[in-house]
């Protein structure tokens, strides 16, 4: 479906945004972004934008803007067949299955998104650059998940987490870099990593 010019710049900023930050704008920031002067000219926009499949706002949260991948032309199924189990290890009986499996059976009802991953400082963990984390959107975390941490109001990084008395400890999973110690006032966590995706072709 066609967009206009100003429709694309707003979509496109969307989606910077959300890369950059790990969560979606407001309205504000994408007018600022826009140097739209009008809120209402922004809402128009994301409503058109929404009408054509492009976008999804949820209205009982803030920061609910998500970019929606664009619709293919031949729809194919959201579920894709499980054929079996595969041994990593020494073969097994190839016994073929009727079951399938969908992104929903790993993310559930959660609220998540996606990021794309840039460096390898979660080598370690087998998340390299280019791969693609599934991310819950949380503000907490447990001992030593790996999450999303906004850092100093500005930056934003993949690490295992650990508190350490009034100190956060972002450690990489990389022997060849050392962890990054915040002031807990200093740092937002934005979610935590329940799964990656790696395209090979």
């Amino acid at each position: 479906m066609s967009v206009t010019r100003r429709q694309k710049e707003v979509l496109d900023f969307i989606s910077n945004f959300v890369q950059r930050n790990g969560y979606s704008p407001s309205f504000e920031e994408i007018a600022r972004g826009l140097s739209l002067k009008s809120l209402a000219t922004v809402h128009k926009h994301i409503t058109n934008l929404q009408k054509k499949g492009l976008l999804q706002r949820a209205h009982n949260r803030s920061r609910s803007i998500d970019v929606l991948p664009p619709r293919s032309k031949t729809k194919r199924s959201e579920r894709l067949p499980l054929l079996g189990r595969i041994a990593a290890g020494l073969p097994v009986e190839a016994l073929e299955t009727n079951e399938s499996i969908s992104l929903g059976d790993i993310i559930g009802n959660r609220e998540v998104f996606a990021l794309q991953v840039r460096g390898d400082s979660m080598r370690d963990e087998h998340i390299v650059d280019g791969d693609f984390v599934l991310v819950e959107h949380t503000a907490t975390a447990r001992q030593g998940e790996i999450i999303v941490a906004l850092v100093r109001g500005s930056e934003t990084t993949l690490k295992r987490y650990y508190i350490e008395g009034t100190t956060v400890r972002l450690q990489p999973s990389n022997t060849e870099m050392d962890p990054i110690y915040v002031p807990l006032s200093q740092i937002a966590i934005q979610g935590r990593v329940l799964g990656v995706l790696r395209k090979y072709a």
